[in-house]
């Protein structure tokens, strides 16, 4: 499994804080992926603050985004998120026994 770097769990709580960041990021894995530009049409805020709220996401390694022409497309990070889950279950007392 992957490991989280060091602040990474903090930086996610953050970005996860914000219910807009946290709405996005639930978009983007009802799809698998998902350009930037539907975000725009499902969301009703400017295409400036999606990508402020993108950026946030993509810093705390939720999201990867990559450039394709003029369009931004958006995938979600699976391997982080799964790193974060455990961690978080961990820091509560409620991790999984590991098998040896």
């Amino acid at each position: 499994m992957k490991r989280l770097l060091p602040g990474q769990f903090e930086r996610i709580a953050k970005a996860l804080a914000d219910p807009r960041r946290f709405a996005l990021l639930e978009t983007i894995a009802a799809g698998n992926e998902c350009p930037q530009a539907r975000l725009c049409r499902v969301f009703p805020i400017s295409k400036a603050t999606i990508s402020h709220h993108l950026k946030e996401l993509v810093q705390a390694g939720l999201v990867e985004s990559s450039k394709e022409g003029q369009f931004v497309q958006c995938t979600v990070c699976d391997s982080v998120l799964e790193a974060y889950s455990a961690e978080l279950l961990r820091r509560v007392g409620k991790a999984p026994e590991l098998a040896i």
